[in-house]
């Protein structure tokens, strides 16, 4: 066994081996948040890059999309304008204008850069887009700011559009708030800096904005607001306005519940103005410490003279629609055409007329009971009338459209409601119409209780519907029947300029315009044209079928029945239904006598006084039976007012006029045109003026004027005219019941003449007479025969006629006369 001994030791350990460090020494370990920052910035490097690579590939493709719209179409927009229409004095009574894609109404009127004050463009800009000078269109500075205040509010409380993107967004995208619309904004936003001038972009900023109330543009708003063009805006009426369009419905300063925050968000502009540089503290402060002003009524003659409206967007569509009353070409054009169109409008006149018309409808409801108590029943006696008025009732109440007796049973002034009973079927009246209302001597109505009491009987109809104020006293509702109604036509004689056109009691803007749309048989006033015919063939010197050469206002005709004439219809005179015998034409006409009428149209025919009538101005159709001399076509009161001034004018024939300028520029006049001889057509309104001095238009001697004139009443009393002439104005009249029916005894001469006369009254017309041209001569003639009359012939006897050059009689009459009857006034 081998043992250990200290000869034998134990080896040593080895000695540790120095190594030089070198390439292939061993790195040592960095700490972790090292490692893991290391990491985190080249991911994030990454994530940048991947980050802008998209960006980059969305805006790629966004940007080549074929359909994004192209921001150099905005160097010709056509806005959507209103077209204000003013009266000849330049004060606006309508207006004409487009909708919004949301139906909101849309009034604009462009303004170039250039006229809008640089304190307003520096308003915008400071509440704005303050960097809007400066930037290419975004503002990403700005949106990363509102980014970081809207992450810090968790909710959007900063916009970052500019201006630019603001244009894009209303005028060239949708308003739909997607990632896809924003980015395209953006796209847009940069082409349209390069498309367009920065004064260019303000320009379609300020036309294309929302300021409330419907007002859209620096423009309209300013007109509307301040009652003055943008040009005249001061500083503190220019950050007003610049402050608007954020919150156009809670800024508008029109509304007193806004009155605060408008003060506040004009002090905000102000405010931003100094911030600028644009405005010293001082200056600021002075329209921070004043009170904001704005036109309570910027336009207090909208809408007060409704029929207007109509007729001034009918002349404007009419070349773009070849005559129809709408097409697409034309309501495009009209929605961007703007401007002012001048009408002919006399303010005044049409006001006077409109009132002079609304006192001969009230005078004829009077007369009619229409809206009035028709008798009052005893208060011991009601119970027996509705017990009567119950039985003539349907089980299921009043038929809608049918007329009823009622008893009033209580009478509401605080609420203007009548309560009524009409037979054990109780219901209320609604007195919403002045119509059926008393009136104080300034022409405002008067409680119901001024009219109506307990027990009065009345007449009522089933509520049409369409119910706007539901009754408080009753569960059902009627109504008064509704009277008839009416129009008023004034125009110039020598210019065909219309100064008034009134197309009902209380029309309607773009409604029912009676003047223009009323075709309604013109009855006895459409003999002028038929007697003008007869003068003008025997101006002439044509002879009929039976070699009688036509007619002279001295002419003998017989009034008298003709049985083939019964056998159709009536032909007996509507004011005293008996036969006068042998007549002169001139008393023929002025006493409106029918069979006369006749004879002169079976003997001229009815293609001749159907193209005499077309030629003075009547354009509707006409019939060619004997009903013709009658008056049995249909005319509208403006044509029959415009073609009776054609006789006043000389025979001179033009279209009326209702516009005298556009924009500032002069339309051109009416084209007048001979289409009556001018001693033709001096006959005829001398006949005329019998009408008044001895006829049925008595009524107008009031005026103590020279008036031709000539009334009319259709079958049943229908209609009603009276069309009057100065030498300067032609007035017509026309009254009767939208749904024609009989209005008992008026007559044109009642009825119309009156409303004539209270028209004229206000207009102060000189006492002219009609001037006389050289071819008309005057004869003394025999009153019954229409004869020469004889020296020393009795005065009664004898009457001065006038006659075309060459058609005066050449016989004498002698004792053996024929009992022809004249009675005129002495000439």
């Amino acid at each position: 066994m081998r043992m250990w001994t200290p000869s034998n030791p134990a080896p040593k350990p080895p000695a540790a081996k120095l190594v030089k460090a070198g390439k292939g020494a061993p790195k040592p370990k960095r700490p972790l948040w090292l490692r893991i920052l290391k990491w985190g910035a080249i991911v994030g490097f990454a994530g940048m890059l991947l980050m802008v690579a998209t960006v980059a590939f969305v805006f790629w493709m966004y940007g080549r999309d074929k359909n994004l719209p192209d921001p150099n179409s905005l160097s010709d927009i056509k806005y959507r304008q209103v077209t204000t229409i003013v009266d000849k004095n330049d004060r606006r009574i309508g207006e004409l204008f487009g909708k919004t894609k949301g139906d909101d109404i849309e009034r604009r009127v462009f303004v170039a850069y250039d006229k809008v004050p640089k304190v307003l463009v520096d308003a915008f800009i400071a509440v704005e887009d303050n960097k809007f000078w400066e930037h290419g269109g975004v503002d990403y500075y700005g949106m990363f700011r509102a980014f970081w205040a809207n992450l810090r509010a968790g909710k959007a409380k900063q916009g970052a559009s500019t201006i630019t993107q603001q244009v894009v967004k209303n005028l060239l995208l949708t308003p739909e708030k997607t990632f896809k619309r924003k980015i395209q904004e953006i796209i847009l936003a940069r082409r349209l800096e390069n498309a367009l001038t920065k004064e260019e972009i303000l320009t379609l900023y300020m036309n294309q904005i929302n300021f409330g109330n419907g007002r859209y543009g620096v423009q309209e708003a300013s007109r509307f607001y301040f009652g003055k063009d943008v040009t005249q805006l001061d500083v503190g009426e220019s950050a007003l306005l610049a402050g608007l369009p954020q919150s156009p419905e809670n800024y508008a300063p029109n509304r007193k519940k806004n009155w605060d925050k408008a003060k506040g968000r004009q002090k905000h502009v102000l405010e931003s103005l100094v911030e600028m540089g644009k405005l010293t503290k001082s200056e600021a402060q002075k329209w921070i410490d004043k009170p904001i002003q704005y036109i309570e009524r910027p336009f207090p003659e909208l809408n007060t003279a409704p029929e207007w409206v109509g007729m001034v967007r009918n002349e404007l569509m009419a070349p773009k629609c070849g005559g129809k009353s709408t097409c697409p070409d034309g309501e495009v054009y009209l929605d961007t055409l703007g401007g002012a169109v001048r009408t002919t409008l006399d303010p005044v006149m049409q006001e006077n007329a409109q009132t002079a018309l609304q006192n001969g409808l009230r005078a004829v409801d009077k007369r009619r009971n229409v809206g009035r108590p028709k008798r009052t029943i005893k208060a011991g006696k009601v119970d027996d009338e509705l017990a009567k008025l119950a039985k003539t009732l349907p089980r299921t109440g009043p038929v809608k459209g049918e007329t009823y007796e009622a008893v009033v049973t209580a009478v509401h002034d605080e609420d203007q409601e009548l309560e009524v009973d009409l037979g054990d079927w109780k219901a209320a009246v609604v007195l919403d119409d002045e119509r059926f209302m008393t009136l104080d001597d300034a022409g405002k109505p008067l409680p119901g209780s001024a009219r109506f009491k307990p027990g009065d009987v009345v007449e009522v109809v089933g509520f049409p519907g369409g119910d706007k104020k539901p009754p408080k006293h009753a569960k059902h509702r009627v109504a008064f029947p509704k009277g008839p109604e009416g129009a008023v036509v004034i125009l110039e004689v020598k210019s065909r300029k219309v100064r008034a056109l009134v197309g009902g009691y209380s029309a309607k803007t773009l409604g029912l315009n009676r003047a223009t749309d009323a075709h309604r048989q013109p009855g006895s006033s459409f003999k002028p044209y038929v007697f003008a015919a007869g003068i003008e063939l025997g101006a002439a010197k044509e002879k009929d079928e039976g070699g009688r050469i036509t007619f002279t206002a001295g002419s003998p005709l017989n009034d008298a029945p003709e049985p083939r004439w019964e056998e159709k219809w009536n032909a007996k005179n509507y004011e005293t239904g008996k036969f006068e015998g042998p007549v002169l034409l001139r008393y023929a006409l002025a006493k409106s006598i029918n069979t006369v009428a006749i004879r002169v149209l079976e003997r001229v025919k009815a293609e001749k006084i159907i193209d005499l009538a077309n030629r003075v101005g009547i354009e509707s159709k006409l019939p060619t039976t004997l009903s013709l001399a009658l008056g049995a076509g249909e005319v509208t009161p403006l044509e029959t007012t415009n073609a009776m001034a054609t006789f006043a004018a000389g025979g001179k024939a033009a279209k009326p006029v209702f516009i005298d300028a556009i924009d500032g520029k002069a339309t051109p006049p009416a084209e007048a045109k001979q289409v009556v001889k001018p001693e033709v057509a001096y006959v005829v309104t001398h006949m005329m003026q019998s009408v008044v001095t001895s006829g049925t238009g008595v009524l107008a001697q009031k005026l103590k004027i020279p008036v031709a004139g000539k009334t009319g009443t259709s079958n049943d009393a229908k209609d009603v005219w009276f069309v009057g002439l100065t030498p300067d104005y032609a007035i017509g009249v026309w009254i009767g019941y939208d749904d024609p029916q009989s209005m008992g005894r008026e007559t044109g001469g009642t009825t119309a003449v009156p409303v004539f006369v209270e028209v004229a009254k206000t207009m102060n017309l000189p006492a002219k007479q009609f001037p006389r041209p050289p071819q008309v001569v005057e004869a003394k003639i025999d009153r019954t025969t229409g004869l020469l009359a004889p020296d020393g012939w009795p005065k009664d006897k004898t009457m001065t006629e006038v006659f075309v050059a060459g058609t005066a009689p050449t016989e004498f009459a002698s004792e053996e006369g024929d009992g022809v009857k004249g009675e005129y006034e002495e000439r």
